[in-house]
């Protein structure tokens, strides 16, 4: 069984915000399988699919942001996962460029608190994590405000197109592997002459 996991906080409040993206990815992953993420365990969220050969949980923790490793935890313990090949985490970055995606089998937490509980409450660093990027529209400094605040009209184009490749980055490591999807998605920027 594999866990396609998405960071975010519970509540209306703030369901279109950037540190709900993972909450987004995994909403969009189901609706293109054909399910809801709505059943209630391991305290959180989850709908069971198969997407390609794998069977699927797609699971959204209910623990707020900085508890999320509580629920992920249970999850794992539940569906006997092996977080280094089992669990794909999805969360928002603020050091990534706003619309842009990075998939990694590994890391540290780069200060991203829901990542941090992950990780300690695992006792790994060795996960799959598919990292969207939010910054840097914010003033230096007020990174924790601009994450909790809704999407702006104009950036939801972008927020609708990085969903649909988080979708299909799942799609790719499940299908072919962490290694293909770095190799596919993980784009350097255009490099600039002088």
């Amino acid at each position: 069984m594999k866990l396609i996991v998405g960071l975010g906080n519970p509540g209306i409040e703030y369901q279109f915000t950037p540190h709900n993206l993972g909450f987004l990815a995994v909403d969009r992953i189901a609706e293109q399988c054909g399910v809801v993420v709505n059943n209630r365990h391991c305290r959180a969220q989850t709908a069971r699919t198969r997407i390609g050969e794998e069977d699927v949980v797609l699971a959204k923790p209910e623990t707020f942001m900085n508890l999320s490793g509580q629920s992920v935890r249970e999850l794992v313990e539940k569906y006997e996962a092996q977080p280094a090949t089992d669990l794909v985490l999805l969360y928002d970055e603020l050091d990534l460029p706003f619309g842009t995606l990075r998939v990694r089998p590994r890391g540290r937490s780069a200060g991203h608190n829901g990542v941090e509980s992950v990780i300690g409450a695992l006792g790994t660093q060795e996960f799959t994590r598919i990292r969207m990027g939010v910054g840097p529209d914010y003033p230096v400094g007020d990174g924790a405000k601009y994450v909790l605040s809704q999407f702006k009209k104009a950036q939801y184009p972008v927020v609708d197109e990085v969903l649909d490749v988080a979708a299909e980055a799942v799609r790719v490591i499940l299908a072919e592997g962490v290694q293909a999807a770095m190799n596919r998605f993980n784009r350097k920027e255009e490099a600039t002459s002088d």
